[in-house]
């Protein structure tokens, strides 16, 4: 795939009248962060812009108050609309019930994302699989463009790349996302605040629940593979949802001997949603044998059937990565 030039890039949004922007089902904060940053840079520059997703945003961003934008429809035709933007989205389908929309619009589309398995399914693509985040990408979007980046957009830009990098603890992280980081903080973004809301504080349930989760922890491959896994239980028990496991996955990293970390959300009998970590290992060629993909080292599929076979199949798999 070959990028647009950036100059093409921001010429379509200078261009632009009217825009719906959306990012992927389940979206996390880097996909909500680059979405609505885009969207409020977009009307700063007088446009009309909508931001639109098949889940809307979860509870525990509300902090944020750019994320009471996010609706679950477009609120006029997508025949008015002149641009369709996604972001943080692989794959088309990503999108969700805007895919079929997508794929039938007749005006110009953008795909802005960073994920190694995006093949550029846009008329115009600008896709850097090397960024730790979306949100790694958007500012230089923004400037190039002439949009300004206010505070209020620095702190959504802030959202995605402290997510994105595990509060950059991630091996992807690079001189660059530091450089972002601190342009973002010249523009005033709250980065410990930030930091803090992220990946400090946590309701009771979130603590009972991880507690719940650590408890199942197990092993394979002589330790170099973690599993944990999460059932709809889980959530009845502890009175939260799939917003408070946000950073699980990441816990079994820490323990020496561990390559590969995967968290099984158990989205309903028989399907569960594998989030896949990893130290060194190609986790994306790993979801890719179960029709997901991602990162190299962050990515995750949907797998179906039992929980032992589920967990004896993804066991397979990363063992032909090792």
């Amino acid at each position: 795939m070959t990028n647009s030039a950036l100059g093409d890039i921001a010429r379509v949004l200078n261009n632009s009248k009217r825009v719906a922007i959306t990012c992927h089902v389940r979206p996390d904060g880097d996909a909500l962060g680059s979405a609505l940053a885009l969207c409020l840079a977009l009307r700063n520059a007088g446009k009309e812009a909508y931001m639109i997703c098949e889940d809307g945003a979860p509870e525990r961003l509300s902090i944020f108050p750019a994320m009471s934008e996010v609706s679950v429809s477009l609120p006029v035709k997508f025949s008015d609309i002149d641009l369709f933007v996604t972001v943080d989205a692989a794959d088309v389908t990503r999108i969700g019930i805007f895919c079929d929309e997508y794929l039938k619009f007749k005006g110009v589309t953008l795909n802005i994302d960073h994920h190694i398995s995006n093949q550029g399914y846009a008329k115009y693509n600008y896709v850097v699989p090397e960024s730790t985040a979306t949100c790694e990408i958007l500012p230089e979007i923004l400037l190039a463009a002439g949009f300004e980046i206010t505070k209020d957009i620095a702190d959504l830009i802030a959202l995605g790349l402290l997510t994105d990098s595990g509060n950059f603890s991630h091996n992807d992280v690079s001189a660059k996302t530091f450089a972002v980081a601190s342009l973002l903080k010249e523009r005033g973004a709250d980065i410990c605040r930030i930091s803090y809301l992220m990946f400090t504080r946590q309701t009771r349930g979130r603590a009972i629940l991880f507690g719940k989760v650590l408890n199942r922890l197990r092993f394979a491959l002589d330790g170099k593979l973690a599993f944990i896994n999460i059932t709809q239980k889980d959530f009845e028990t502890t009175g939260t949802d799939k917003s408070h496991t946000e950073g699980f996955v990441d816990y079994a990293l820490s323990i020496d001997e561990v390559e590969v970390s995967v968290s099984l959300l158990e989205v309903k009998p028989n399907q569960y949603k594998a989030s896949l970590r990893s130290k060194r290992v190609n986790v994306n060629a790993v979801a890719s044998n179960f029709g997901g993909g991602g990162h190299v080292l962050a990515s995750g599929c949907m797998l179906f059937g039992e929980l032992e076979e589920v967990i004896e199949r993804l066991t397979y798999a990363v063992y032909q990565q090792l």
